[in-house]
């Protein structure tokens, strides 16, 4: 099995980033589901991943979500956050990027993807930065180009985004 390097990406890598695209169930959400007694879909969103998202917007880079299941609380949480580009029930990952990149006119190595299990493999494979969430399965970690310190819904965005800020030269 390869490794992969602790070390977050140089500048150099996260400074040409245009586009964060991140997976939800396991990156922006622990991968719990959760159903109320009505049978309706609840998801928990770690408010400091949200505040990371707002500062990589505010530094001029895109964000897109993108999933394989619907879900109208993701739906919620990303127009309260302002994302634009949210395309879920996708079941080819990579076809919905390809049409984001295209819209966007963002060359695919001007994108990092964050993901956690093997249908996000695709859309890793295809980018510039790969991130893969600490408790990912180990084959996207191993695909990955750096794992983060932190858990899916529990920070591991917000490590992403202040990365990238700080590459941009507006982090705090």
């Amino acid at each position: 099995m390869a490794t992969v390097s602790t070390n977050a990406p140089t500048s150099e890598q996260a400074v040409r980033i245009r586009l964060l695209v991140l997976d939800v169930d396991g990156v922006l959400t622990d991968g719990l589901l959760q159903f109320d007694a009505d049978g309706r879909e609840t998801k928990v969103f770690n408010v400091r991943d949200g505040y990371g998202i707002r500062q990589v917007l505010a530094a001029g880079i895109q964000v897109a979500v993108i999933s394989g299941r619907s879900s109208p609380a993701v739906d919620a949480r990303m127009a309260e956050l302002d994302v634009k580009h949210v395309l879920l029930g996708q079941n080819d990952k990579l076809a919905a990027l390809k049409e984001i990149t295209e819209q966007l006119a963002i060359p695919m190595e001007a994108v990092a993807c964050v993901g956690d299990d093997l249908p996000d493999l695709p859309l890793m494979q295809a980018v510039g930065l790969s991130v893969a969430v600490a408790d990912a399965h180990p084959k996207v970690i191993e695909g990955a180009n750096w794992c983060t310190g932190l858990t899916g819904g529990r920070g591991a965005v917000r490590e992403i985004c202040d990365l990238l800020v700080a590459a941009q030269g507006t982090g705090l």
